[in-house]
């Protein structure tokens, strides 16, 4: 009656090995570490850069514990503090020869002590908020006015270009606030702008107004169109936060949106501040130049000669010099989107561009005079520019859809897209709250919140020896299996850990003991009605089990809504007390009944279990009869 088949117990076996292999990497703790990135945006990080690490520190007699290439930085771990300062200096020397145009950035920063071995099975410990790390924490304000004038002065330059290629006069174009304003003739001159504007900008909305002789349009952006540009504003700024907080080397940065037009970023275990400052304030912008096909320009691209009057020497992502005319073309303002893609005949990798009214004008009339010339894609970040892409111009290229191509790899194009699709924040952003949480307050709050869930679980665990005897014991050691389940989901997901996490992990041992009790409970109701103790444990389970299922369920609700409607700490505290509640329904039905089978299973003739006292009420029938003959002798 009360066992398990094979299947079940092997079902329990590997998830406590699975469970023990990630949640180890845990207790290994952190190791002082330097971590090298790049610091201009054309600049990759890969494996020949890892080899000059490697080279620097040898040749100055440090020996690293490990030396590894994680996505776009390269971090060395060392044992003690003094050593990361030392390597630091030297990667320093050896990879910044000029401070004032760095090409990498040295930070110092942990790393897990984790042994190879479990980081080739991708074990990794929980990241650390910013509460249990230590860190800083900004709210920037976005200043949507700045982006909707920008939007704006966009519409003005793409109306002024459609009017001019339909042959419509207008008394002048300009633009008011969020809106633009054309002043017209005639009113025949004024349906056409309308009709046009209506065709042509479906996002704006029209009024029209006598002015003197003739007429004044107004073009204002829509409503659901403002919304639309805030919105768009709002992710463009958190993709770029993004790509520049990576150079940072943060283990787990939280960006996110926080109403209409705020974002918080929360960097765990960064104590400069004015280092986070530069990093999010930076400003890049792109810029589209002719490049210098002169004998003077080819002379100084090979270094023998002076750059030409009107030029500009810059370099490309190989280090050659090119020169670029100082007349910029385009900005990255006519640039709407950039997407990789292959070209429909070679199959080459490209870029694919998109650009709005005025610089698909512009761009179709450059490259109908500069054919067979070349044309780079400047990128400026702190005032030092750098050429992304130099490619050839082929033909006349209208309609506002430019691809590059030409020698370039699937990554590469990625790579491009994506500096010319975030390389700039789609509006300016100020700090409006700032503050640090230092190291030492951060371990002070995660030894009180381990002390907090580990004293609960030790009186949890008393309790239920004391109460249900040898069944607590089971109830308690599912008890442990539920947290080391939890810490193995967490470590898995490489999910955050805050203080409301910790709080959440205490709850979760409330919710995981309940079950427990319901289901000893049970199994003391049916020991109570007499029945045999293997037929009261698998009733026990079996009944305790629609009630365990109901209870969780609806805190399994409560617990979504916390998830999918809350932010921060809401939302952090949610995720770790609903992973909570599905690994107590694991361990509290799955694998406390596999003990219980395990102990009792085996036993033909059992004929008591050790669950604590089992209340019975008395038999009083024989009372009763006595007291109704006693009442028939008195009439």
């Amino acid at each position: 009656m009360n066992r398990y088949p094979v299947w079940k117990y092997a079902i329990i076996a590997i998830a406590l090995l699975v469970g023990a292999l990630y949640t180890l990497p845990n207790f290994f703790g952190e190791a002082p570490a330097v971590q090298v990135s790049s610091a201009k945006a054309v600049i990759k990080v890969d494996a020949a850069l890892q080899a000059r690490v490697q080279a620097a520190l040898q040749e100055a007699g440090i020996t690293p514990d490990s030396v590894s290439l994680d996505g776009n930085s390269i971090r060395a771990r060392f044992d003690t503090p003094d050593t990361q300062l030392k390597a630091k200096d030297v990667l320093q020397k050896a990879l910044v020869p000029d401070a004032a145009d760095a090409p990498y950035i040295i930070a110092l920063g942990l790393v897990s002590r984790s042994p190879a071995w479990l980081t080739a099975i991708h074990a990794q410990p929980m990241f650390l908020g910013l509460d249990l790390r230590g860190g800083v924490h900004f709210m920037l304000q976005v200043d949507m006015q700045a982006a909707l004038t920008k939007k704006a002065d966009a519409y003005a330059g793409d109306l002024r270009s459609l009017l001019r290629e339909k042959n419509i006069r207008h008394g002048g174009i300009n633009r008011d606030g969020q809106g633009v304003e054309l002043k017209l003739r005639d009113e025949a001159t004024l349906t056409a702008a309308r009709n046009l504007i209506t065709d042509q900008l479906p996002d704006l909305q029209t009024t029209t107004s006598p002015d003197g002789d003739g007429f004044k349009l107004r073009a204002s952006i829509k409503p659901e169109a403002l919304r639309k540009v805030q919105e768009q504003a709002l992710k463009q700024n958190i993709v770029t936060l993004h790509n520049r907080i990576n150079e940072l080397g943060v283990a787990e940065p939280v960006i996110q949106q926080q109403g209409l037009d705020r974002i918080v970023v929360q960097l765990p275990g960064v104590q400069d501040t004015a280092k986070a400052k530069d990093i999010l304030g930076r400003t890049a912008t792109l810029e589209v130049r002719m490049v210098d096909e002169s004998t003077e320009a080819r002379a100084a691209e090979l270094g023998s000669g002076p750059v030409p009057f009107g030029a500009e020497k810059y370099l490309d992502r190989n280090g050659q010099a090119v020169i670029v005319k100082k007349q910029v073309v385009l900005t990255g303002e006519n640039l709407t989107d950039a997407q990789p893609g292959f070209d429909g005949q070679t199959q080459e990798p490209t870029v694919n561009l998109v650009l709005d009214a005025k610089g698909s004008r512009i761009f179709k009339d450059i490259t109908r005079e500069n054919v067979g010339k070349r044309m780079a894609i400047v990128l400026f970040e702190k005032g030092k520019g750098e050429v992304v892409t130099a490619p050839v111009i082929r033909s006349e290229i209208g309609g506002g859809r430019v691809q590059i191509s030409g020698r370039m790899t699937t990554m590469e194009a990625n790579d491009t897209a994506l500096l010319l699709r975030a390389g700039s924040l789609a509006a300016p952003m100020e700090i409006i709250e700032e503050y640090t949480i230092g190291p030492s307050l951060g371990a002070d709050n995660i030894e009180r919140g381990i002390n907090s869930v580990v004293w609960g679980m030790v009186a949890i665990a008393a309790f239920m020896c004391v109460y249900y005897m040898l069944f607590g014991v089971f109830s308690t050691v599912a008890l442990s299996v539920n947290v080391l389940m939890l810490l193995a989901i967490l470590s898995m997901l490489q999910a955050t850990l805050t203080l409301p996490g910790i709080a959440a992990m205490a709850l979760a041992l409330g919710v995981a003991i309940d079950s427990n009790v319901l289901i000893n409970e049970r199994i003391r109701e049916e020991l109570r009605a007499g029945v045999a103790p293997q037929a009261a444990i698998a009733a026990g389970y079996d009944r305790a089990w629609a009630t365990i299922l109901d209870s969780n369920v609806t805190t399994l609700i409560a617990g979504l809504a916390l998830l999918a409607f809350g932010s921060g700490p809401v939302r952090g505290f949610a995720v770790v007390h609903c992973i909570g509640i599905l690994t107590s329904m694991f361990s509290a039905v799955f694998f406390s009944r596999g003990l219980v089978n395990l102990w009792y299973g085996r036993r033909k003739k059992l004929k008591s279990v050790a669950i604590g006292q089992v209340w019975k009420p008395e038999d009083t029938s024989g009372l009763r009869s006595v007291a109704a003959r006693g009442s028939d002798g008195d009439n």
